[in-house]
């Protein structure tokens, strides 16, 4: 299928690799979408071409992801991007799993028990979708505290030792809320050549930039003009970057007291069917020569990480690995994104834009399923399958239960 032939291109550029390494990777990618239920070694075992055996050797080995997902992403993807990173909540049970802990769960809104992931995703804007780069597993709480770190602290480390990578890509390096936090904004754009673009707090305390001419008076020069009313903001001195019936967007440079820094402020204000404001956000980014209408735009596509996390738990058992094992648990999270970020290249990001329709994970699912199965009975029944490739009822039974057949 497409995949194989996208997949081939990709390794073909990186003469580092084996060609033992590029057939078990094909393999494996391509098993990752074929197996149904649950994902692991023993149903590996069961689908694949390979023992159970082979699969828990081969990962533990290193495989560079990274290298191979950029790849992908400057082959496929518009040009236009920005970099999301967001720690993600892994169920996993197993006294002895490495990096075992209570973390955030964004789902249950609460700690619980289990693993987490920190993944950086790049994020395509023109194609208003995400690929997977690498993820990295985030060592648990008493780890953290034996290395006197905290967790924003390691956040913010990664980052840094990332950073060289993270700009081939793009400058701008977009988080959520929970990162507009002195220690790490302070750390990134330090000590990186990245700016970043976040939202802060809807209370966040924001001081107007004195504008005046020095009065040559005695002191400190005056700096700041007044706070913010975030509900009654002085048009005089924010401008609109951009206005609709459903979004009006104010940008200025404000300082903020919380970074204690000056950030490029947009003060979006969602507006109902009278006109009237709704809610009020505060996004903001490092740069301050940042388009106000861009800040917002780079912020809403952040968003697309969480569905390639969500299609990787659904349908390529980001959640399901048997391993205790720190590499293995990491070429099994890999793995299973990077599976998303190869199916989209391969079935949606392929075709025209006019020509593309929702994609659909489950689908392909099924149709690769479906493959898998074909094959099965060409070889029980010793039929060439080539002879029956291009025919309309092989492809029909390849699609019979996709959502869009």
């Amino acid at each position: 299928m497409e995949s194989i032939t996208l997949l081939g291109t990709i390794l073909g550029t990186m003469p580092e690799i084996n060609k033992w390494k590029r057939k078990f990777f094909t393999h494996l990618i391509c098993l990752f979408m074929q197996i149904k239920g649950r994902i692991n070694f023993t149903q590996m075992g069961r689908y694949g071409k390979y023992n159970e055996a082979t699969y828990r050797t081969n990962f533990s080995h290193s495989f560079d992801f990274q290298g191979f997902n950029r790849e992908l992403i400057l082959s496929n993807g518009s040009g236009h991007y920005v970099v999301a990173f967001d720690p993600s909540h892994i169920k996993k049970s197993g006294k002895h799993t490495f990096g075992r802990g209570k973390f955030w769960s964004g789902c249950d809104q609460s700690m619980k028990m289990g693993l987490e992931l920190g993944g950086f995703a790049v994020c395509d804007v023109d194609n208003h979708t995400a690929f997977h780069l690498e993820g990295f597993q985030t060592p648990s709480p008493s780890d953290l505290k034996a290395k006197e770190q905290s967790l924003l602290d390691y956040y913010g480390d990664l980052w840094v030792e990332q950073a060289d990578n993270l700009t081939k890509f793009s400058a701008y390096g977009v988080v959520d809320a929970y990162f507009s936090k002195y220690g790490f904004v302070e750390k990134v754009v330090t000590k990186t050549k990245m700016h970043l673009i976040s939202r802060l707090r809807d209370d966040a305390d924001l001081r107007y930039l004195h504008e005046g001419l020095p009065t040559g008076k005695q002191g400190r020069p005056k700096q700041y003009d007044g706070k913010v009313n975030i509900k009654k903001p002085d048009l005089s001195r924010f401008k609109i970057a951009y206005e609709d019936k459903e979004i009006r967007i104010l940008s200025a440079i404000v300082y903020c007291v919380a970074l204690k820094r000056k950030v490029k402020l947009a003060l979006t204000q969602y507006l109902d069917k009278d006109g009237k404001v709704k809610t009020t956000k505060l996004y903001f980014s490092t740069d301050l020569d940042l388009g106000g209408w861009y800040i917002v735009k780079y912020y809403q596509n952040r968003f697309q990480i969480e569905f390639l996390y969500r299609d990787a738990n659904q349908f390529t058992g980001l959640e399901q690995c048997q391993a205790r094992d720190e590499q293995k648990l990491h070429f099994h999270f890999n793995t299973a994104l990077t599976t998303v970020s190869v199916m989209k290249a391969a079935h949606y990001l392929s075709l025209p834009k006019e020509e593309r329709e929702a994609f659909s994970m489950a689908s392909l699912k099924v149709k690769y399923h479906n493959e898998l199965l074909l094959q099965k009975f060409f070889e029980a029944y010793a039929i060439d399958p080539k002879q029956h490739f291009n025919q309309p009822k092989y492809q029909q039974l390849i699609n019979f239960g996709t959502i869009n057949h």
